[in-house]
């Protein structure tokens, strides 16, 4: 975050810092739609703490606008209440709740048939109500205040308003549903404002590096990273570079071999720039970052959106996909060499560098920010 930025907590009182640590150590262990409804929850409980403190704090600090992210469901009943102008970032992949393509937490692939739509609007259904069980006591504290948005379609609140994704169009599956509202901007990162992280440069060998990570949030599962490990230790002309997070130490992981680096935090950008392969549970922002540096993916989709995403990587073929139920060593090792061998896939992640280099994803957000607000 810049120095000059100004920053206003709320919620202090009921999310002290052990309490974060404590809901990120849990979702780190899960998976599936256990780990999405655990999610859920988690934002739902932040939701009923911001429509409470929200619309005085805002008041308070003079604030003329917001530009929320869709991934705090409902949120824009505080700006609604408040008659303030407002915009959409999806930083994770954005919501398609029209049932034109999948919702991005199911891995299905685009069909355009009547029965694919039908299968698309039938896990919307099941998607928001459980975002409705999870949200019952904010809703019912709104519509006393005399609002009655449809909960059931959350793209409702926000369709006609500036909503900006950062996903390239072309990475997106093909629809041409979108409201004139939504745009395509590309990655919002360039590299700026991350910590510097030590990394042992001196032990990279020159050989092919195999990238792995399974982000910030689904990085509980030692036996994932074990299993990780084992399969591209059969590589011996590659190099394993593994970051773990914070949830585990790399004694957990267990005895390496010579070909693997094993660290808590390892400057990822730095290391995708010299990567063959990237290993990922499919969070969005390492997918993009890959794709950014041309670097094709081994993607092993937890939950969330990851599914979504990995269906694109099949989809576009910038990369293979296992499923967690399906993951075994001797199975990884083949995925890491038809993935290191086959130059149709990093052919395929070229293709989306040269467009993310084309269109600078955070400018592009920043100009539709301010046109949308002047």
């Amino acid at each position: 975050m810049p120095p000059n930025l100004p920053f206003i907590p709320f919620g202090e009182k009921e999310f002290p810092i052990e309490h974060s640590s404590e809901v990120v150590g849990t979702l780190s262990r899960l998976k599936g739609e256990e780990a999405l409804q655990f999610t859920v929850s988690a934002v739902a409980q932040v939701m009923k703490v911001r429509w409470r403190e929200l619309p005085k704090l805002l008041s308070a600090n003079g604030i003329d606008a917001l530009v929320l992210d869709d991934y705090d469901f409902y949120s824009e009943v505080v700006p609604m209440y408040l008659g303030m102008p407002y915009a959409i970032l999806a930083n994770a992949f954005h919501f398609d709740y029209s049932g034109c393509t999948p919702l991005c937490f199911y891995g299905w692939a685009h069909e355009n048939t009547p029965e694919a739509r039908e299968r698309n609007r039938q896990g919307v259904s099941k998607f928001t109500q459980m975002l409705i069980r999870s949200n019952s006591e904010m809703i019912a504290e709104v519509e006393r205040a005399g609002m009655k948005p449809n909960w059931e379609d959350p793209s409702s609140l926000f369709s006609d308003r500036p909503w900006i994704t950062q996903c390239p169009r072309a990475f997106d599956f093909e629809s041409s549903h979108w409201p004139k509202q939504f745009h395509y901007a590309g990655p919002f990162h360039d590299g700026e404002g991350r910590p510097e992280l030590s990394f042992p440069w001196n032990r990279l060998t020159g050989e092919p590096i195999v990238y792995a990570s399974m982000g910030t949030v689904q990085n509980g599962n030692a036996e994932i990273f074990r299993t990780i490990v084992a399969a591209v230790a059969k590589h011996k002309a590659a190099q394993l570079v593994v970051s773990i997070g914070s949830v585990l130490r790399p004694e957990q992981i267990g005895p390496v071999p010579q070909n693997a680096i094993v660290f808590n935090h390892a400057p990822q950008l730095e290391l995708l720039k010299k990567a063959s392969v990237c290993i990922t549970h499919a969070g969005f922002n390492t997918v993009l970052e890959a794709l950014a540096q041309g670097v094709p993916q081994v993607a092993i989709p937890v939950t969330n959106d990851q599914p979504g995403v990995a269906a694109r990587i099949a989809a576009h073929q910038t990369g293979v996909i296992a499923s967690l139920e399906e993951l075994t060593v001797s199975y990884l090792s083949t995925l890491v060499d038809e993935v290191l061998n086959n130059s149709m896939y990093r052919d395929n992640a070229g293709k989306f560098q040269q467009a993310i280099a084309k269109t600078n994803g955070l400018s592009r957000a920043a100009s539709l920010l301010e046109e949308a607000f002047a």
